[in-house]
């Protein structure tokens, strides 16, 4: 789980990953879901194998668990080429990235996850690596400096990012193909959990593969997690078929209502609609009466209940909707202020 403990949430963690890994599609064939995206790059690295080239740079961007990690591996196996992955964040120093640079091999695909959290000066670095696969050391400093030109072979960079806007243009511009990755429908994921409870030899129905689908907030990686724990629950109370029962009896024993919200999310709006009478309230004042950081509640709960019609963001801060006073079983006050769907988002927007 994350470290919110939180099963909804599309962050990973290490044994997590060793489990994704195995659940993941080794071809574009096999990717459910994401059907534009799938078709253009399918094109584009069909036209770089018949041209006998490297391909294109490309950028994926989107929320997390959407498939980005996945989409890169299949690039690599598509066109037969080496993987190598980093991050963003672990290239802090231009000598990172050209160390990195300097280590590949032709056609060898880069993928740098959280690619907008890397330093300015790695930054700067990469867009002549991108473009004329070359890079310049500094060796030296002051007057005394001196640039070595390095020649790279050529090589794919696959970038992905959950916030597009933070990429400067000149970076944006040089990436050949930029995809932009969509939230589920649950009959996809319906899809995705069918491939991967064959792949785990588990033995589930319809009826729980919807029940699953249905609360897993439009994300392949929450949807595999979620039929793991359901998998587990099934196994301690040694049911061999997962049936609709079975999944719900789960999923209500770790906190996911029939709507995808956890524990957080219905605090979150517990809150605001019986402490503050549905809002407007701060976002430091909501967090504390929810005894979670500011920035727990912002980017963990918060866009998920925005995207649900459930909670609205205001100049005056956030505020609850009808539907979530509906969600709860509450009654809305006469004079309780809501924002259909979602309300109004503005950068000015006021804390407290």
């Amino acid at each position: 789980m994350s470290e919110t403990g939180a099963l909804t949430d599309s962050g990973s963690e290490p044994e997590e990953r060793v489990l994704e890994a195995a659940l993941r599609p080794k071809n574009l064939d096999d990717f459910v879901g994401q059907a534009r995206v799938r078709q253009q790059l399918s094109l584009v690295l069909e036209a770089s194998k018949i041209r006998e080239r490297t391909a294109d740079h490309v950028l994926l961007s989107g929320p997390p668990g959407l498939g980005k990690t996945t989409l890169s591996m299949i690039i690599a196996a598509e066109m037969n080429a080496p993987l190598r992955i980093s991050s963003g964040p672990a290239i802090q120093h231009a000598g990172d990235l050209a160390a990195i640079l300097s280590s590949l091999s032709e056609g060898e695909v880069l993928f740098l996850d959280e690619i907008h959290r890397m330093s300015r000066p790695a930054e700067e670095m990469l867009y002549m690596a991108m473009e004329d696969f070359r890079v310049d050391i500094i060796v030296g400093k002051g007057a005394g400096a001196t640039a070595i030109p390095l020649e790279i072979p050529p090589f794919t960079l696959v970038g992905a990012t959950t916030r597009a806007g933070l990429l400067p243009g000149p970076l944006r511009d040089r990436f050949g193909f930029t995809g932009h990755l969509e939230f589920y429908s649950v009959a996809e994921l319906e899809l995705v959990l069918r491939r991967s409870a064959m792949m785990l030899s588990l033995s589930v129905n319809s009826a729980a593969f919807s029940q699953i689908a249905s609360r897993s907030r439009g994300t392949p990686r929450i949807a595999n997690r979620l039929l793991r724990r359901v998998r587990d629950w099934a196994l301690v109370n040694r049911q061999e078929t997962i049936d609709e029962r079975a999944a719900c009896a789960a999923l209500d024993m770790y906190e996911v209502d029939e709507r995808g919200l956890d524990r957080l999310d219905r605090a979150v709006l517990f809150a605001l609609c019986s402490k503050f009478g549905g809002g407007p309230v701060g976002l430091s004042t909501l967090a504390i009466a929810v005894g979670e950081e500011t920035e727990t509640v912002e980017t963990v709960a918060e866009p998920f209940l925005v995207r649900e019609g459930l909670l609205g963001r205001t100049p005056r801060g956030r505020i609850a909707t009808a539907a979530a006073w509906a969600h709860l079983g509450l009654s809305m006050p006469a004079d309780a202020i809501f924002a259909g769907q979602g309300g109004i988002e503005l950068d000015s927007e006021s804390d407290d």
